[in-house]
């Protein structure tokens, strides 16, 4: 299976977020796996040339999900957050923060990034049934402007690249 089309990215300024839509050439409770077995998910997430060694998944509202993303270099860069809705297969909301390995939330200076970014944002992805595929719409709120929202938005572009490929 491949990706039918090329993402569309918007941002919106005014609320900070980034949302990117994709099409992929597979049924919508396939995807929904993609996003919540945490053994498929270390396939696809991360930029290219990063793995991710871990991946916990405690699907409920409340639950928590703590992943590594490790760059080519050997660098883990540590993510939590907080499960606030999941509507099977259509919706995941969740809270995104950076973290240390036990899963406790860490500012973006640990990482050396910007002390400006926010310790807390939130991601919705929605799972549309289309055609006979489905169309993915990732937004990740709360996200500042410049060169964080760019470097996100490759690493999202790049996950997603990633998981069009594992669905083949």
């Amino acid at each position: 299976m491949e990706n039918k089309a090329k993402s569309e990215t918007t941002t919106n300024a005014e609320k900070q977020e980034l949302v990117i839509t994709r099409i992929f050439d597979a049924p919508r409770e396939r995807l929904w796996e993609e996003w919540t077995d945490p053994e498929r998910m270390k396939k696809w997430l991360g930029p290219k040339g990063f793995t991710t060694p871990v991946c916990q998944i405690d699907l409920r509202v409340g639950g928590r999900y703590l992943y590594s993303m490790r760059s080519p270099e050997g660098k883990d860069f540590w993510s939590t957050g907080t499960y606030r809705e999941i509507l099977m297969p259509e919706r995941l909301v969740m809270t995104d923060s950076f973290a240390d390995a036990e899963g406790n939330v860490v500012p973006a200076t640990d990482y050396g990034m910007s002390p400006d970014f926010p310790l807390e944002l939130l991601v919705t992805v929605t799972f549309e049934e289309y055609d006979s595929s489905t169309k993915l719409t990732l937004k990740h709120s709360g996200m500042p402007e410049g060169e964080m929202r760019e470097q996100a938005e490759a690493g999202w572009n790049e996950s997603l690249d990633k998981l069009a490929e594992s669905l083949k």
